[in-house]
């Protein structure tokens, strides 16, 4: 019988784990992390799904640390499988069996951190899951096999990761006869062609009013809850924007970006001409509602900078 430690986080570590355990591979071991208290938790929980099984547990706080790797070692896999695992593994864990990698983006674009968030931060129209041969350098080693997933207009971030944890489930079904069976054909990543991305904090939702519409309704969407959100200071009180919407009507380019009231809706006019509606706010901390948010402004024009 096949074996493999399985080192997994989240919803796509869930699904893959399943995707193994359907496939009768055996896992004498799963990795995994202690929930952190300041997260938001909004994704399915590997721990949880492990116990379930009867499958032991492991949350290390260094798995790359030599008698955690000896411990792995002994367990004597065939493979070892990185499913949205939030650490690097290291060249002395990784020589004890074979390495493979869920990552959520279409390699080699959006190597790194919070693939999904930055895709859609950085406008792109589709992104996917790439299941490849882990290597010490991130994300580099070469591709078993990848699925794209469509990215539409208005997709939020938690719609995006949606599609991805299908993506990796399926690329994972297909790939996994060929590795067990040795068949496996491995393509080179050509990195010139690609990206690498850091991780992204809370602060990096600050909307910047130079932006154009669509850039900053594409970061609104990157980072709308489950994520912390994009935000803005209006008046001296923080306004969080969850959702908004793109108008098609253009205007001339503008001086400065500003917020006003149309037939009680609020919108946004962008520094390029373009217009926002803003769909759902948060005005230090409180919801507002549309009708609100209108009746606070009224006929002024709130400056946005």
């Amino acid at each position: 019988m096949t074996r493999a430690v399985v080192f997994a986080y989240h919803d796509v570590g869930c699904r893959c784990l399943e995707v193994l355990l359907a496939r009768g591979i055996e896992v004498p071991l799963v990795v995994t992390h202690e929930d952190s208290p300041g997260e938001n938790i909004w994704f399915g929980s590997v721990a949880a799904l492990a116990r379930s099984r009867g499958l032991p547990i492991a949350t290390p706080e260094d798995a790359n640390e030599s008698s955690f790797v000896a411990k792995v070692r002994e367990l004597r896999p065939d493979f070892i499988f990185s499913f949205y695992y939030r650490s690097m593994l290291r060249k002395e864990l990784l020589s004890v069996a074979p390495g493979f990698n869920m990552h959520g983006s279409l390699l080699p674009k959006y190597r790194g951190r919070v693939p999904v968030n930055w895709a859609i931060v950085q406008g792109e129209i589709e992104t996917g899951a790439t299941l490849h041969e882990m290597v010490e350098k991130p994300d580099a080693g070469r591709i078993v096999d990848q699925e794209a997933v469509p990215i539409l207009p208005d997709d939020q971030a938690v719609d995006v990761f949606r599609k991805v944890t299908g993506a990796a489930e399926r690329v994972l079904v297909r790939s996994l006869p060929s590795l067990i069976a040795g068949t496996a054909v491995l393509r080179v990543q050509d990195l010139s062609k690609g990206s690498y991305f850091g991780g992204r904090k809370p602060e990096d939702g600050r909307i910047d009013w130079r932006e154009s519409a669509k850039r900053i309704h594409d970061l609104v969407r990157a980072v709308a809850p489950p994520y912390p959100g994009a935000f803005t200071q209006i008046e001296g009180k923080r306004l969080r924007v969850l959702r908004t919407r793109t108008l098609p009507r253009r205007a001339p380019a503008r001086p400065t970006a500003f917020l006003q009231v149309e037939n009680d809706r609020v919108l946004a006019a962008c520094v390029d001409g373009g217009s926002l509606e803003l769909l759902e706010t948060e005005l230090d901390g409180k919801a507002l509602s549309a009708q609100e948010f209108a009746h606070r402004i009224g006929a002024r024009r709130v400056l946005l900078s």
